[in-house]
């Protein structure tokens, strides 16, 4: 009995590990990305992401442009570094493309 429970919850946890999705926003303003340029900021959040502390300004990434791409993710290095941290420090990442 004791060995079937362990199989379970290390299956579970496995599965809750590799079956796991990163964090992925994306958003078009005016047209969208015309260009190739790429400008990437990390966002800083505490406490598992509910304060922010540091977030970019995506309109000040696009450097004036009127057609831009936002993207905003949590990379395996974003999750990496909030692992590490007990999700204490929580960072994003923010690409803009235009």
């Amino acid at each position: 009995m004791i060995k079937k429970t362990i199989k379970m919850m290390t299956v579970a946890c496995a599965a809750s590990v590799l079956l796991s999705s990163c964090y992925s926003y994306t958003s078009v303003v005016g047209e969208g990305a015309v260009g190739n340029k790429k400008v990437t900021k990390w966002n800083h959040y505490v406490i598992y992401g509910l304060a922010p502390v540091g977030v970019s300004d995506s309109k000040a990434m696009a450097n004036g442009a009127e057609n831009y791409e936002v993207t905003t993710v949590q990379t395996f290095v974003n999750g990496l570094v909030s692992s590490l941290t007990f999700g204490l420090y929580t960072p994003t990442t923010t690409t803009v493309r235009y």
